[in-house]
C-alpha cells in the first residue's frame, strides 16, 4: 500500500501506533505497510542498531538480545566493555545487570523516537512503555499458529520443525521480556486498544483497520475520562434487574 493522499488532520493529533506481534502472524510487515501508508516513520530494527551504538556492542550482538530475556545477556558481556569493572578478570557484570542496560537503553531510544513524533513502534515492550499516553494507538497482530508456521516457512524459507522452533523461541522470548520489566502477559487483551486475527483478513485489511482505530482515537482524545468506557452516556436498562438473572441488591433471584 502507498501513501493516502486523503489522511484524516485528525490523525495527526495522534503520535505513535505500537505493534505487538505473535511470530508469524504478518505484524511487522503491516507495521512497514501502516507507516507507509500514514506516511510516518517505521522504528523497528533501527531501535537494536542505535542501543548497539550507545551500548557499544555489534548488531548482531544486540540482535540476540532483542525482546529476549536475561539469560541471553551473558552472551554478550564480551561487548560491553564500558560496563567492565578495572580488574577485568577478578569480577564479571552478571546477566541481570546486562539485562537491565540494554532495557534502560532500549526505553531512552523508543522515547527519543517517540519525540520527533509520527511513529509505528514494532514491539519491544512499547504498549507498556508507553500505556499511559492517550495519544498513541495500542495494537496487537495475532494469528493461529498453523497459519504463522506457514508463513514462516514462506518468508523464511524454514522446514516445518525450523518454523515451529523459531516461533515458539521468538515468542517465548517477547513474553518473558514483558515479565520480566513490566509484569505483563503480551496476549493480555486489555493492554491493547485493537486486536486483530490475520487468519481471515489480509495484510492490508488490517492496515485499513489500524488507520480507521486510529482516526478514531484520535477523535476522542480532548474527551474527559467520565466520557469514556462502554457505559458513557448511556441510561439505566428499561428491563428489571430480575431480567437479567440478578436482584437489585446483588442476590441471585430464588429458583421458581
Amino acid at each position: 500500500m502507498e501513501k493516502s493522499n486523503d489522511t484524516p488532520a485528525s490523525i495527526e493529533q495522534m503520535q505513535a501506533v505500537t505493534i505487538s506481534r505473535e511470530y508469524g502472524s504478518g505484524g511487522g510487515e503491516i507495521a512497514a505497510r501502516l507507516a507507509r501508508v500514514l506516511g510516518w516513520k517505521l522504528f523497528d530494527h533501527e531501535a537494536v542498531v542505535q542501543v548497539a551504538q550507545e551500548l557499544g556492542v555489534s548488531v548482531d550482538e544486540a540482535a540476540v538480545h532483542d525482546e529476549q530475556a536475561a539469560s541471553l545477556g551473558m552472551q554478550l558481556l564480551k561487548g560491553l566493555s564500558f560496563l567492565q569493572p578495572p580488574m577485568g578478570d577478578a569480577m564479571q557484570i552478571s546477566a541481570a545487570a546486562y539485562d537491565l542496560a540494554y532495557h534502560e537503553t532500549m526505553h531512552r531510544v523508543i522515547e527519543a523516537a517517540l519525540a520527533a513524533g509520527h511513529v509505528v513502534i514494532v514491539g519491544r515492550g512499547s504498549q507498556m512503555l508507553l500505556k499511559e499516553r492517550r495519544d498513541i494507538l495500542h495494537v496487537r497482530i495475532v494469528a493461529p499458529l498453523e497459519y504463522r508456521i506457514a508463513y514462516v516457512m514462506q518468508r523464511e524459507g524454514l522446514s516445518l520443525q525450523h518454523a515451529q522452533s523459531r516461533i515458539h523461541y521468538k515468542d517465548s522470548g517477547r513474553a518473558r521480556y514483558l515479565q520480566r520489566h513490566y509484569h505483563q502477559n503480551p496476549t493480555d487483551p486489555l493492554l491493547y486498544d485493537l486486536v486483530i486475527n490475520t487468519a481471515i483478513l489480509s495484510l492490508d485489511n488490517a492496515v485499513q483497520l489500524i488507520r480507521t482505530a486510529l482516526e478514531m482515537k484520535a477523535g476522542r482524545l480532548n474527551l474527559p475520562p467520565s466520557a469514556l468506557g462502554p457505559g458513557a452516556g448511556l441510561p439505566l436498562y428499561p428491563e428489571h434487574t430480575e431480567d437479567f438473572g440478578v436482584l437489585s441488591d446483588g442476590t441471585l433471584p430464588e429458583a421458581k
